[in-house]
């Protein structure tokens, strides 16, 4: 069963990109050059074949994926709804395209398989060989599937990948590829995916353990605890194992769960003994894709982000208990029921299939981090790692910092959806700077909000449209920050936010500027590329303020600031007027190479607490002389009604202000204005 619509065209139209098909600018402007683009588009959605596929597991997805790849290479008609809101089918309505809207997702894949030669057959056993079969699907016209799905749906083998690689030997899997497969890719990007995600179990029942009931950020509640686990043993559960889970007690803060040893007893014999981020630890770690492994040996995971123990129990069991050393807000859950389980992670892929790319997830450590180097020494400066890196935060410093020193810049796209649809939809993109009059100048203490994670393009995707829609958005001044790379990837995205940002609403250039780096990890001879490359988009997106980011220092406990060499290239390159760098404690406010370079402070807490920390904060102000402070926003966990809620607590001496006006302000108070 099928339904038609059409759907309201909205905006312009994009220009073309060489080869790609892409259709040109309207007739008034036919004779206008166009600009040139760092990623690459498919064409113009004109007619899409659409289906919900947020029921279907991962390997249903990645077929589906992969096949949108194919199809959408020559002309974008594939677009899929992912998730169980309606996140997706927003943005379709502003495509411009009719749609036919199909019941059975893979009904799709009869639709279509004339247009692909055929699959490349994953390997059950080698979980990487999902990012292989990815690689030769956009390099043959092919799709990534099982053996079962291939034969279900009558598609020929291309390439056979079972039995080829080396389940224990990562390294040699991406090793072959990189060999093999890396010189027949296109390189205008290369794409880091996860090959695999977990997925909840329906049904699982977890008892609650421990608590931190009190906000505990410092590690002062630190003491191994003897956590008893014997109610499992008879609690009707579906398997012959503990599992043991660590979350956050708040979520909203970023100190959860902190782990430094955990050591299992059956009847006072022990049975485990392990320090996270150790080999010992391996047999053990059911599921740590959303933790991190911290300086001090200890395993971690904030916010909504979570790790699993799973521990076989020996038959006749009577007590159970595990030691673990145990701090900050912790939240100990248990259950015998398998809680999730592993299938392939499908997301982006119809981008990397579609755009010829190599595919590839090296942790940026160890073994495989030598090798991700080997693979980013072989891109041209500024070319994309687009997707992202394992192991949490610390593969996010250790993978952007690898990425950086060899002049690449990562675009966070592992969870974009269609994107093979969204880079051809036309759209107007402003040029325009919104300016606001200036404010005058007072002893006062100017406070400029910014919501973090706009480099990520799949949080402009989803979670700002979300946030987005608060009806308090725009009773507050804030700076959201977003990528100018949207002008390639979703310029419609773009366009929307644009449209309908209100007088309070400031777009700002998330981390670093034309994707995500940090500019003093660059080589000297190629720093100046990345910063003409920020330059030119920020002047297609009419962006003029940058949130960045640069190294932690040595310590690994703060930042690195910009020097002369980094804002001088920005100040060279770019239309900046100021740079707001990650900083979280607010003390650094420095005029290098001739921009004003503020660092953020991030306080804990919401409501009150954010504001007991701004007061604490300007303690020792000097009342004669105004003061600025740059507030940092966890877009994860706060909307603008938390926004609005805070700023209402700021009386005297306080002003919130837009993030132009702030530096307009600052400039003056340095005598610059």
């Amino acid at each position: 069963m099928v339904t038609r619509r059409v759907l309201l065209r909205t905006g312009g139209a994009v220009a073309a990109a060489g080869g790609l098909g892409l259709v040109g600018p309207p007739r008034a402007e036919a004779e206008a050059a166009p600009p040139p683009r760092l990623l690459p588009s498919f064409g113009r959605p004109t007619r899409l074949d659409v289906a919900d596929v947020s029921a279907l597991d991962g390997y249903d997805q990645l077929l589906l994926t992969t096949l949108q790849g194919v199809v959408n290479r020559r002309e974008p008609r594939l677009y899929f709804s992912y998730d169980t809101g309606d996140t997706d089918l927003r943005w379709l309505a502003g495509t411009g395209a009719s749609t036919t809207t199909h019941e059975h997702a893979l009904d799709l894949v009869a639709r279509y398989r004339r247009e692909v030669r055929g699959a490349v057959l994953i390997d059950p056993d080698v979980p990487d060989s999902v990012n292989v079969a990815t690689t030769l699907a956009g390099l043959t016209g092919a799709v990534a599937a099982t053996a079962e799905q291939a034969y279900r749906h009558g598609l020929g083998t291309v390439t056979d990948l079972r039995g080829r690689f080396d389940p224990d030997d990562v390294s040699a899997t991406y090793r072959w590829q990189l060999d093999h497969l890396f010189p027949r890719c296109a390189h205008t990007l290369v794409a880091g995916l996860p090959p695999t995600r977990t997925v909840p179990a329906a049904g699982v029942r977890w008892r609650e353990v421990a608590r931190e009931a009190s906000r505990v950020r410092d590690g002062s509640n630190r003491r191994t605890r003897t956590l008893d686990l014997s109610p499992e043993l008879n609690d009707g559960g579906t398997g012959d194992a503990v599992y043991l889970r660590f979350q956050d007690s708040f979520g909203d803060d970023g100190w959860g769960a902190s782990v430094g040893s955990v050591a299992l007893y059956a009847d006072g014999t022990r049975i485990a003994r392990f320090t996270p981020g150790t080999e010992a630890e391996q047999p053990y770690l059911f599921d740590g894709l959303n933790s991190s492994v911290g300086g001090d040996a200890n395993r971690f995971s904030d916010g909504g982000g979570y790790f699993v123990y799973r521990f076989t129990v020996p038959g006749g069991t009577e007590r159970l208990t595990a030691e673990v050393d145990l701090w900050n807000q912790y939240l100990v859950t248990a259950t015998t029921t398998a809680p999730t389980r592993v299938e392939p992670f499908p997301h982006f892929r119809d981008y990397a299939v579609a755009s010829r790319a190599m595919v590839l997830w090296l942790p940026p450590a160890g073994e495989t981090g030598d090798l991700l180097d080997d693979a980013l020494g072989r891109l041209a400066p500024t070319t994309p790692y687009t997707g992202w890196f394992p192991n949490d935060v610390a593969g996010e410093w250790g993978g952007v910092d690898r990425a950086s020193r060899h002049g690449v810049q990562v675009v966070a796209t592992d969870f974009y959806m269609n994107a093979t649809v969204h880079a051809g939809v036309p759209a107007r993109v402003s040029s325009r700077v919104r300016t606001r009059p200036g404010a005058r100048l007072r002893n006062r203490v100017y406070v400029t909000f910014t919501v973090g994670e706009g480099d990520n393009t799949q949080y402009c995707q989803r979670r700002m449209r979300d946030i987005w829609d608060d009806p308090a958005r725009g009773t507050v001044p804030v700076n959201w920050t977003v990528s100018p790379l949207l002008a390639d990837l979703g310029p419609a995205l773009l366009a929307h936010y644009q449209r309908t940002a209100t007088a309070n609403d400031l777009l700002i250039c998330g981390p670093s500027g034309a994707g995500y780096t940090y500019p003093a990890s660059w080589p000297e001879e190629h720093l100046s590329a990345y910063t003409e490359l920020t330059g030119r988009y920020l002047r297609r997106t009419g962006m003029d303020l940058v949130y960045a980011y640069n190294p932690r220092n040595a310590a690994g406990d703060g930042w690195i600031p910009f020097d002369e060499r980094v804002v001088t290239s920005y100040a060279r390159d770019t239309p900046l007027r100021g740079i707001i760098q990650s900083w979280e404690t607010g003390d650094l406010q420095t005029r290098a190479g001739g921009i004003p370079v503020i660092g953020n402070f991030y306080p804990q807490g919401k409501g009150p607490e954010f504001r007991d920390a701004l007061l604490a904060h300007i303690e020792d102000r000097d009342p004669a002389r105004p003061l600025f402070i740059a507030a940092a926003i966890n877009a994860w966990t706060w909307t603008p009604s938390d926004i609005a809620a805070v700023a209402a607590l700021l009386d005297d001496p306080f002003e919130v202000v837009r993030g132009d006006a702030f530096f307009e302000l600052l400039n003056r108070a340095q005598g610059h204005g």
